[in-house]
Order: C-alpha cells, then structure tokens, then sequence
C-alpha cells in the first residue's frame, strides 16, 4: 500500500515500525458541540483507513481522542450554567449517535484530556527538564526555536512565521513563536488541577503528545487529521514530542481535505454550516457515509443537496443489487451455477483486484466504490428478470458484502418487518392478477410505488424492493 505522506510530500510505501502492525492516532473532536460535516469526513475517511488495513492483514490499534478540557468547553460551561465535565460528556454521547449512524466504529482506545492530566504534567516537565520549555507566571511555553526542524510538517519558514507572529495581552513569552504546554487558572470556574507551576490545565497541542505516548509509544506509525490541523497543531506535536522522546514522532501523517459547501468554505457567518445531526433529518447516515468516501480523500470535496441525491441514488443501486441476490439466495433454483455464472463470478475477482488495487493507491476510495458498481453490473446482469441460482447469489452476495464492509457501507440488514397494511395490500395485488382483475393489480401497486415501496414480480415470487 502507497500512502501520500503529508511530511515528505509525496507517495511512499506503508512500512510500519512492527511487521504486521499498524499504529494510527487520529485528532478527534473537541466536545462542547455536535459534530458538523466537516468533522465527519476524518472520522470516516480514517475509520476506512483501519478497517482496509485490518482487511489486508495488519494487527491495527486505533486511538483517536476527545478534547474535553479547552476554552470552548469552558465558555458553553458558563452560557448554560453547567460544569465543564457535564458539557464535555454530554457531547461525546452525542457525538457516539452520529458515528454509529454513520457506520464509524469504535477506537481500540478513546483518551480524553481529562483522564492524562499526571502524563500530561510529566510530559511538560521534561520538556522543562532537557531546557525546551520554561514556566512564566504559571504557564508554561514550548520554545520553538530550539527545536530547529520546526515547519517540516506545514513547509512554513521560521522567519515567516515571526513577521506574523504576535503575544497577546496577558502572555509572557519570551519569543513570540512559542506556544503553551500549560494555562494558568485566570478565574474560580475554569476546570483545572494542581501541577508544579499551580493550578491550571493542558495546553492544547501538548494533549495528543502525551496521549499518542501513552496509548501507542514514543514513535507511531501514522498521525492523521484534517488539513486544517497541520500548521498549528501537528507542527507542535511534532516539535514537543520529538524534543521530549529524542525519536521520530510519526512515520506518516495523512491528512484528508476541506468540505465546501456549494463551492463556498463552510461557516457559521455565511449560514453555510451543517451539523451531520441536521443532515441526518434528510438523509440516512450511510449516505453521509457514501458521500464523503465518493472523493479522492486528499482534495476539497464539495456538499450540496445535488451531489447528496446522486450518493443515495447511488447507494441505493447497491442496496438493490443485495436485495435481489437476498431474495434469490432464498428462492432461486436449486442446484449448480449455469456457465454464465460462473463467468460471472470469475470476473467479480477481478472487480476485487481493482478494489484492492485503487485502495493501495493512497486509500483511493472513489475508484474503489467504481470497482464496487462493477460488481453490482456484473451481478445484475446474471440474474436480469430475477431469474438465478441460490449457489450463484450466494457466492456473489459474499462477493458484493465483502468489499462493501471494508467501506462501511451495506450494514443495514436489508429484510425488515413488513407493515400489516402493506402485506394485505401485496395479497390482494396477488389475488387482482389471479383473477386477471389487472386495472386492480396496477392500482395497487401504483398506491405502494407512492409509498417507496415497488413490487417486481419474478419467477421465484413477488420481490419487495424499498426505494
């Protein structure tokens, strides 16, 4: 597998730190919100990087962490009259709806910043210790400048980034360009615990440092995150954690693009800001899902109402190309594949080779959803009219489950309890055609069309196929 390598710029071959071994952290969200969609599109996109390096074979241990000590958490703590902690676990909750929604399955580990304050503190003092950091009236900064590789990450030049760089009131950095390891308490209601330089709390840089330590070891082998994480925030991990451990921080960091939305960069003033809870009254989590694994990961990808009705369509071909192998598995004819299915079978290992093949490239899951269609293509085509084999739709649905799962997509079981009223009216279809009563059996099924519901009669039965 090639993976683009955000620090060197360029494609380079996965080769972890332990053969058969993968570690990945992934920056997880700050909790004083629900998650919005651009939060959504690192959560799935390196949901699918694990889940295609345990379908290769890797032992991966997956950590991605909740930010529940910040700024953020404390100022909608005072708006609604709660404590920081109440807010921050309410949040993540909320935050565990949408990802089972969207198929996002849980992280072998899920650090919070609250439960490593003792790693965080130890981490800040040997940074103090090896002559990194220096305390200044309760803080503590990182200095940046004797870290001499800092802006490998970004390509930021140093002395760029001084012109830009200012102290803001109330700071006593001794250089403008570095940042806290360690707050000062400023007031009673800030959430904070006892440290060698007073009460206080985390800065937010030196929080995944210490979490990544902990969970994962002093080197790990891929970091991953929004591309808006880069510069700050990644830049400083790197720096602190290298400084602190004397070892590379990550082997690869892989970033993944911004969403727009019609064209535009998302935010609250443009009223172009959606939480996925929003999205969801309109659209089923697994479409969220679909839509943003439709883009190469890397670039922008662009939300609109337009491109959302093209991922349902098209997931729904996928979940039709299932319900049609479900309901031949059950129902087919007995017995061996005729030929052409066979061939049939012979080319989907091929639709597997080009999955495989596209998510090598860099976890390229738009040309992996291609290889996907293909299959379906290939599976409809062999049981057109509902005509088919058990042992065929069988093999095929195995086929067909087998690439969608390493997506995430195709979880819903597709059989569902049918509605008393919609099977009487299905019966009496049956029985209008029986009766050769055909202006009856066209009414009813036109009722049920209106109800996203349409009957496709086959030789094995009657088919129900929900749109």
């Amino acid at each position: 597998m090639k993976i683009y390598n955000t620090l060197t710029r360029k494609k380079e071959e996965f080769v972890p730190l332990n053969e058969g071994k993968a570690l990945i952290y992934a920056c997880g969200p700050t909790v004083y919100n629900f998650i919005h969609i651009g939060n959504a599109r690192p959560m799935v996109v390196f949901d699918t990087l694990r889940s295609y390096l345990k379908y290769r074979g890797y032992d991966v241990k997956f950590v991605q962490n909740f930010t529940d000590v910040d700024d953020k958490i404390i100022n909608k703590a005072r708006e609604e009259g709660k404590t920081a902690p109440e807010i921050s676990e309410r949040f993540i909750k909320e935050y565990f709806d949408d990802a089972d929604a969207l198929n996002v399955k849980r992280a072998d580990v899920h650090p919070k910043v609250s439960e490593h304050i003792p790693e965080i503190i130890d981490f800040v003092q040997t940074l103090i210790d090896k002559g990194y950091a220096y305390e200044a009236d309760g803080d503590v900064y990182f200095s940046t400048r004797k870290f001499p590789e800092y802006g490998k990450l970004s390509g930021q030049n140093i002395d760029d980034l001084e012109a830009g760089a200012r102290i803001a009131v109330g700071e006593v950095k001794e250089d403008p360009l570095d940042f806290a390891l360690w707050k000062a308490r400023k007031s009673d209601d800030e959430i904070a615990w006892e440290s060698p330089w007073g009460m206080g709390r985390p800065g937010w840089h030196i929080e995944c440092s210490a979490m990544a330590k902990k969970h994962l070891g002093n080197t790990i082998d891929i970091h991953a995150g929004g591309e808006d994480l880069q510069f700050p925030h990644h830049e400083n991990e790197i720096a602190q954690s290298e400084c602190c451990n004397g070892v590379p921080f990550a082997r690869y960091w892989m970033h993944n693009g911004y969403i727009t939305v019609d064209n535009e960069k998302m935010s609250k003033s443009k009223g172009n800001f959606f939480t996925v809870r929003d999205i969801r009254k309109e659209y089923d989590g697994e479409v969220i899902r679909f839509f943003l694994l439709s883009g190469q990961y890397r670039g922008p990808i662009n939300f609109s109402d337009t491109l959302m009705e093209q991922a349902r369509s098209s997931l729904a071909r996928m979940e039709n190309c299932k319900e049609n192998l479900l309901h031949i598995k059950e129902a087919g004819v007995e017995g061996d594949m005729t030929e052409a299915e066979k061939a049939a079978l012979d080319d989907m290992t091929g639709c597997r080779e080009k999955f495989i093949e596209a998510m090598d490239d860099d976890l390229n899951t738009a040309d992996a959803i291609s290889a996907i269609f293909e299959l379906v293509t290939l599976a409809n085509t062999a049981v057109k009219d509902g005509h088919g084999s058990r042992a065929f739709a069988e093999a095929a649905l195995e086929r067909l489950q087998e690439l969608a799962d390493v997506l995430g997509l195709l979880q819903k079981e597709v059989k569902e309890e049918i509605d008393p009223e919609i099977q009487k009216l299905i019966d009496e279809r049956q029985e209008a055609r029986k009766a050769k009563n055909f202006a009856r059996a066209d009414e009813i099924r036109d009722l049920l069309k209106a109800q996203g519901i349409t009957l496709k009669d086959t030789p094995q039965g009657v088919q129900i196929v929900r749109e």
